[in-house]
């Protein structure tokens, strides 16, 4: 496997673990919908959350979070609406992104953002 996917694999099983410690609850990892992934899909209080995990190495070309686009944005919303149907979830929902940058393997930083974006 490529060093870049292992290390988005590790920091998708980090954020994971850090949401459940936290009190979510995992509802679906890498989650396909056509063309469009979602890395978790969680749950807290009736609520699903979407989260998108962005792993670098460091932030010296920006932040891990400011490399979700608009089109990931378009591509999470099209599957988020795809899950909503698949389970006919009438409530609430929320897009999160947790941001992990790295030092090495065992020092890391973790920004879990709530509520980060909408979809337009």
């Amino acid at each position: 496997m490529a060093l870049h996917l292992e290390l988005g694999t590790f920091g998708e099983q980090l954020a994971k673990q850090y949401l459940i410690d936290k009190g979510y609850r995992v509802l679906e990892q890498n989650w396909r919908h056509g063309r469009a992934e979602v890395d978790l899909i969680m749950s807290q209080d009736g609520k699903i959350i979407f989260v998108e995990v962005k792993t670098r190495r460091s932030d010296e070309h920006g932040h891990p979070e400011e490399f979700v686009d608009w089109k990931k944005e378009k591509q999470l919303e099209f599957a988020s609406s795809a899950y909503i149907d698949k389970k006919n979830h009438k409530g609430e929902i929320r897009f999160d992104i947790v941001a992990i940058v790295f030092e090495n393997k065992e020092i890391y930083n973790i920004n879990h953002i709530e509520d980060a974006f909408w979809p337009n």
